[in-house]
């Protein structure tokens, strides 16, 4: 790797205005975006994820968009193996990468490291599911017994994370928290940290705005179509099991139209669980990006228009480029 070479982060919650930021601020640095999003991955999912338009795509090419179908099973360590080769090779040409994205985890992974555990056991985590199912909250107490410290840093809901650590415990008979500690290592990068903010009220009415308008650009027939692809390939029993659903379909959005198109909840209430859903989600990255060293913060509230923010950002970056 080629260490000590600056890495540009441009963070925030969603809805803040990142990506029209991160094009601008790519143009004029001559160079490309790295999308740091765990639901622009997907395939076939670009109205729900709001994803950058074709357009803007072609206007600034940008990485780790589009690399695995809904179906697929996707990592963190999976996204830093495969975003290194990506830095080093915009490093090759002179450019400075501009990573973009709310995914606390994938930034936190680049910036302070991710350990590589064992790899996923889907017999193991059906066993564990199976356990939950049939007594809720035993996974969690089975933790804090194995791997208190490891508990300490999971929500008793977080089924998906509790199941991770139970695995790393049980297939390498050390403990998450032990591993992390002694084989965790940051990308070996200069990190210039930009984040963007605003105040609550104002990101709120533009989170209901976006979901509005997604719902307007036609999120359903989307995510009607995605479901019908994940089904079909699970019929081909591609899937690892019904009882470990797709990590696509948890995404703000197609789980609450998901609920919609089976008849569960009304439209109305889909949309009302959407938008309660991303301000909690929003809520969150601001819980995680307050763990995250080093960021310059912005308060954008109040300017809408991106050429009006863009010089400030600049200005900003250049010298911490210094």
């Amino acid at each position: 790797m080629i260490s000590g070479h600056k890495v540009i982060i441009l963070l925030g919650p969603t809805c803040v205005g990142k990506t029209r930021i991160a094009l601008l601020l790519a143009r004029e640095l001559k160079t490309e975006i790295i999308s740091a999003d765990s639901m622009q991955i997907f395939r076939h999912m670009d109205i729900g994820t709001a994803k950058p338009s074709k357009e803007e795509r072609e206007m600034i090419k940008h990485h780790m968009i589009d690399i695995v179908d809904p179906w697929e099973s996707y990592s963190t360590g999976k996204y830093i193996r495969a975003v290194t080769p990506v830095i080093e090779g915009l490093h090759r040409k002179g450019k400075i990468p501009i990573v973009t994205g709310g995914t606390g985890l994938y930034i936190k992974a680049m910036t302070r490291g991710i350990f590589r555990g064992p790899s996923a056991d889907w017999d193991l985590r059906e066993a564990l599911l199976f356990m939950e199912h049939e007594e809720k909250g035993s996974l969690y107490a089975y933790l804090k017994d194995l791997d208190p410290e490891a508990a300490e840093k999971i929500t008793p809901n977080d089924t998906r994370r509790i199941i991770r650590a139970l695995e790393v415990i049980l297939k390498s008979n050390t403990t998450m928290s032990g591993m992390q500690k002694k084989y965790t290592l940051p990308l070996p990068y200069d990190f210039v940290k930009i984040g963007l903010t605003r105040e609550r009220k104002e990101l709120y009415r533009m989170i209901e705005e976006r979901v509005d308008a997604m719902l307007d650009e036609g999120l359903v027939h989307e995510v009607k179509k995605v479901i019908d692809m994940v089904n079909g390939h699970c019929k081909n029993l591609s899937c690892p099991s019904p009882l470990a659903p797709c990590s696509s379909m948890q995404a703000i959005g197609y789980k609450e139209t998901a609920q919609y198109l089976s008849g569960e909840i009304p439209l109305e209430e889909a949309i009302r669980l959407i938008k309660q859903g991303t301000k909690r989600y929003a809520k969150r990255q601001f819980t995680w990006f307050r763990k995250e060293e080093g960021i310059r913060w912005m308060d954008i509230t109040g300017i809408q228009d991106s050429a009006e923010i863009f010089p400030c950002v600049y200005e900003t970056v250049n010298t911490l480029l210094r």
